[in-house]
């Protein structure tokens, strides 16, 4: 049997402005958009992908899943997120070589130390 990530599926209250804000984090792009959710890619036909679904709850507890990041240069880029609408998150983490952030609707996402 072989499995191969296909895509991430992220809720949310406000697929297209989620996905507009991680589109502009990730420099992805809209590959599908519709009344369901909107989907980004690295580039058209890479994966894994992010969709992004409307759900009616809001988030309430810190996520069971989350992203990790591997920038160049980690303290610009938590930089460069915060200032896009990101904020630091603390989920009990300490002291550590990653940074927890979160996105606009509180979904906690790390930024790695560059490798």
């Amino acid at each position: 049997m072989s499995l191969r990530l296909e895509e991430v599926v992220i809720d949310c209250s406000e697929p297209s402005a989620l996905a507009r804000w991680w589109e502009v984090a990730t420099d992805w792009q809209v590959i599908d958009e519709d009344e369901d959710g909107v989907e980004l890619a690295p580039a058209p036909g890479q994966t894994p992908t992010l969709m992004f679904v409307k759900v009616a709850d809001q988030k309430s507890v810190k996520n069971r899943l989350h992203l990790d990041w591997v920038p160049d240069d980690q303290q610009a880029e938590v930089d460069r997120l915060i200032g896009l609408g990101a904020t630091r998150v603390d989920v009990g983490q300490g002291e550590q070589s990653w940074v927890v952030l979160a996105d606009p609707e509180g979904n906690e996402f790390c930024i790695l130390a560059a490798r």
